[in-house]
């Protein structure tokens, strides 16, 4: 068991939280996780980060800046319950057409509802896959988005190379994803929070403390923000960059397909 972050693609294929499992396993372990809190995931994010993720995803968006003519077309990978489509969408003034991928049929399901509620399912399309192994053509898609997610991947170089594979020249990557926070005294109490509160949340709101205590060690694990950034370049995109919000609590990531 070990809590240090990884620091390039291998690591994370075998890293469940803290712990290790075999090569395989660990995708299996993480749709249970995913299963079993779906039907709470969006309120268990708003309690985790104090309404953040919200402003966070926000601004991934606004960075994203989609074009309000129709025929863009984006992939939100692991996006089940809608949360960056249904943004992309709006940001088009309804221009936009997004497929949502997940690996997971119940996050699935609740992006399916919630999209019919906004009234957007037109919109919408909802797609259960790996976002190691993407069923589409190459040069497919305008952007390619991706929040909290990708530590979720076994093989995250994979899934890089996929979005690759799958975006039109000159298309945008973005990732946002929970990060190393670098600022004195906000570290240690991040920690404090991550471990001894969310998991007692994730108990009380969900009766499960222990995906909760998962979710929160696999964000330890994953690499800070500029070994990510190296990992984004290996697969091939160029002008990468990245933003920190609250400190590195999350980072929102970009490259291009150039």
């Amino acid at each position: 068991m070990s809590d240090e972050r990884t620091t390039a693609a291998s690591g994370m294929e075998t890293a469940f939280g803290f712990r290790s499992v075999g090569e395989g396993e660990k995708q299996g372990l993480v749709n249970e996780v995913f299963h079993r809190v779906a039907g709470r995931y969006d309120l268990m994010n708003d309690l985790m980060s104090g309404g953040l993720h919200r402003l966070w995803k926000d601004g991934m968006v606004s960075w994203l800046n989609p074009p309000r003519r129709p025929g863009f077309k984006a992939l939100d990978v692991a996006g089940g319950t809608g949360d960056i489509a249904f943004r992309i969408v709006e940001a088009s003034k309804g221009n936009a057409h997004v497929t949502v991928l997940d690996i997971n049929g119940s996050m699935l399901g609740v992006g399916r509802e919630r999209g019919a509620k906004k009234g957007i399912a037109a919109n919408l399309t909802f797609v259960e896959a790996n976002a190691e192994d993407l069923p589409f053509a190459d040069n497919t898609f305008d952007a390619y988005t991706i929040a909290f997610g990708i530590r979720n991947v076994p093989h995250i170089d994979v899934a890089l190379a996929e979005a690759y594979r799958v975006l039109r020249p000159g298309g945008r990557f973005m990732c946002l994803e929970f990060s190393d926070v670098d600022m004195p005294l906000l570290d240690k109490v991040y920690d404090q929070w991550s471990f001894h509160v969310i998991p007692r949340i994730g108990q009380a709101v969900t009766g499960d403390r222990e995906s909760y205590r998962y979710l929160v060690e696999s964000i330890r694990k994953f690499p800070n923000q500029r070994n990510f950034a190296t990992m984004i370049e290996v697969a091939g995109f160029g002008r990468v960059s990245w933003r920190d919000y609250s400190g590195g609590i999350a980072a929102l990531h970009s490259g291009w397909k150039i």
